[in-house]
């Protein structure tokens, strides 16, 4: 059997990796614009994207506490985690302490039925049995009501665990089942443990499906979003692992799905009024004018969009490692340590560093012919949708808010100044992007089944 640590290490090099490739794939969101104008050459402009990185990457964790506790439900019960399941079953049925009294009396109707025909000193439980076991423990891992002082005498407990649980009407879905679920490990230690090796399967598998895309995209040229893949690819290997079950839904809809339409949405109407209002405030401004000063200001908003995708884009690899280290009982809680949060800052700078040819020029050129002041208005746009939404903890693709911002810009010239046709092919690949590096990640989940990591 592979040692968690060693699986724990592979996560952590797969996550800088993701976040390195991260780096020189997104490039172009920063600088696209500002070489495309020739304010900056691309040397100038990947230096500033590169350091604005790293000092973006460090200022907040929000984001990284959602990837890490909000999509992908770490704490939820399996068969292979009940390691004596004939002695659990024989204290469900004949409850000789609090913790079990209690749980016996959350049991499901269809558990006690099971329980009442099972002979504790026959063969271990059926296949039915304990799949409903294990639906009884996912149950109560949600109930606010499960810790009590008198319930829990005698049982030793971390004091971080305590301390949570004595408040476990004020925690965060997320947070009530990881605490539920370390009392039940420690009520029952001899007959559940965590089994969590396979999980960390699962991160390194949504990792490989979504370097596998980002580098298919690169390859091609096509501005698709890591942050997306990464999203899907953690998902298609916790769906093949256990079902659909393992992925939070609310969480999903709420902080992918619905920034994945709105942030360039709000880009595009950004960067459309944001435009508009430029031209009629200078339009009596000789052009030649206008353009000088912009090229100036240029600098300070591709500046502020390179902040910015430090402060959204890093954080998806923190939450990564976040959540294998909570899964791997590492961690107790998910707060990112400081060295992952310097380690992630480290490894997309120095992937910016690289820079991203390929999609700097679609970037830059084949979806409207920019000048400064256009590249100015875009940059900006981009920069306040990406800080807000770093604020509020959601993971957003810097690629999808860039380009919505670009093509805002260009609509408030006239719709015929943008390239349409480019618009429907990454929006293609935007749509592509989540069920593609899901799969991929879920033929990876297999493999690396295959090859014993998960034994």
């Amino acid at each position: 059997m592979l040692e968690v640590s060693l699986l724990v290490v592979l996560v952590v090099i797969g996550a800088l990796v993701f976040d390195y490739i991260n780096g020189f794939h997104d490039t172009a969101n920063a600088i696209a614009t500002v070489v495309s104008t020739r304010v900056l050459s691309p040397r100038q402009a990947i230096a500033m994207a590169a350091c604005l990185n790293f000092v973006g990457a460090l200022v907040a964790t929000q984001v990284a506490i959602t990837v890490a506790s909000g999509l992908i439900d770490t704490a939820r019960f399996q068969a292979v985690d009940i390691h004596q399941p004939a002695a659990f079953a024989a204290k469900l049925k004949n409850p000789a302490d609090p913790v079990s009294g209690y749980l016996a009396g959350h049991l499901s109707p269809a558990t006690r039925q099971l329980l009442e025909q099972y002979t504790v000193l026959s063969d271990p439980p059926a296949r039915e049995l304990l799949a409903a076991m294990v639906d009884d423990l996912n149950s109560v891992i949600r109930q606010v009501d499960f810790y009590a002082a008198e319930r829990f005498a005698g049982i030793p407990l971390p004091e971080k665990t305590v301390a949570k649980a004595r408040n476990s009407g004020k925690l965060k879905p997320e947070e009530l089942r990881n605490t539920n679920r370390l009392l039940l490990e420690n009520a029952y230690a001899d007959e559940l443990a965590s089994n969590q090796h396979l999980f960390q399967v699962v991160i390194l598998a949504g990792i490989l499906g979504a370097i596998a895309w980002n580098l298919i995209t690169w390859k091609f040229g096509i501005p698709s979003s890591s942050s997306h893949a990464l999203i899907g690819g953690l998902c298609g290997a916790a769906i093949i692992h256990g079902g659909l079950p393992f992925v939070l839904w609310n969480g999903i809809v709420h902080k992918i799905l619905i920034p994945l339409v709105g942030s360039p949405a709000m880009g595009f109407i950004l960067g459309f009024i944001l435009m508009g209002g430029i031209f009629k405030t200078l339009a009596h401004v000789h052009p030649d004018r206008v353009s000088a000063s912009f090229r100036h200001l240029q600098i300070l908003s591709a500046a502020a969009m390179a902040f910015t995708h430090g402060l959204n884009d890093a954080q998806k690899s923190m939450g990564i490692i976040t959540m294998a280290l909570v899964s791997a009982r590492i961690l107790p809680e998910p707060v990112v340590p400081k060295w992952v949060v310097f380690s992630c800052a480290a490894a997309m700078a120095l992937g910016t560093s690289v820079g991203g040819w390929r999609i700097i020029k679609t970037m830059g050129h084949k979806i409207i012919r920019l000048e400064p002041v256009h590249g100015f208005a875009a940059e900006t746009s981009s920069a306040i949708v990406l800080f807000v939404t770093s604020h509020f903890g959601m993971p957003v693709s810097t690629t999808h808010v860039i380009s919505g911002s670009i093509f805002g810009v260009g609509a408030s010239k006239r719709l015929s100044a943008v390239r349409w046709g480019v618009a429907q092919s990454m929006v293609m690949a935007w749509v592509l992007t989540l069920p593609a590096a899901g799969l991929v990640a879920a033929l990876s989940y297999e493999l690396l089944i295959l090859l014993g990591l998960g034994q």
